[in-house]
């Protein structure tokens, strides 16, 4: 029995909601405390295991996208549906917003707190290693394009049925490992949206980037796959 869309979007906003409450969560609340503190590893960890658990808990219903590059990476790869691109989209960052003003109710319950950064991307001076624009763009692209073909090769028919899941969430904990110190990491739209709503000010100014450049990978990915992984269709 098939899902329907209601059903497939519904799993999309809880399942970016999981990610973007567990992995922005992990930088907010865990990584705060500088002797005890999870840092940049931890951190990228907490992000693999949100997709990682979401894809194999949500994934039968909506695919596990839980990433608006990936939902576009995938139609431009032939693998998803025009007519499901928008639901899912809106789903997708109705469920970041949601997952980070759930977040920052829990943050603010702590004495002295200070919004900061609330764990959004950025460049430049909103970078945490001060990266400059064309850096930030040149590892979103590259990074998004990698995640997405990760993604089309691990659920592919040459893939091993039952593993996509793990390879999709080691893949997306190598890509916070390399680019926190870039871009803080988006490789996804929502999960950028949502923080960078509560951030405001320059946050909100850059956020184009954090669209702009994993959308781009996203559908490079996708038309490489077509070739790359044709006689799997």
């Amino acid at each position: 029995m098939h899902a329907t869309l209601v059903q497939r979007a519904s799993a999309e906003f809880l399942g970016t909601f999981w990610l973007t409450f567990g992995g922005c969560g992990s930088a907010v609340l865990a990584a705060a405390f500088p002797e005890h503190g999870i840092q940049f590893a931890g951190v990228a960890l907490a992000f693999g295991l949100t997709v990682l658990t979401g894809v194999y808990a949500l994934g039968p219903i909506s695919g596990g996208h839980f990433n608006p590059a990936v939902t576009i990476g995938l139609w431009a790869g032939d693998r998803f549906s025009a007519n499901g691109v928008l639901p899912y989209v809106v789903a997708q960052v109705a469920g970041a917003i949601a997952a980070a003003a759930v977040l920052y109710i829990v943050a603010s319950g702590k004495p002295g707190f200070e919004l900061g950064g609330f764990a959004s991307n950025g460049y430049g001076d909103l970078s945490p290693g001060k990266y400059s624009l064309l850096s930030a763009l040149v590892i979103e692209v590259l990074l998004t394009f990698f995640f997405v073909l990760i993604i089309h090769g691990a659920t592919s028919s040459f893939a091993p049925a039952g593993f996509a899941g793990l390879a999709i969430g080691l893949a997306l904990t190598l890509i916070h490992l390399v680019s926190i110190p870039v871009t803080n990491t988006s490789v996804n739209p929502a999960r950028s949206t949502g923080p960078a709503l509560f951030a405001g000010g320059q946050y909100i100014a850059q956020l184009w980037l954090f669209w702009v450049a994993p959308i781009a990978g996203g559908i490079l990915a996708g038309f490489v796959s077509r070739s790359l992984f044709k006689e799997s269709r």
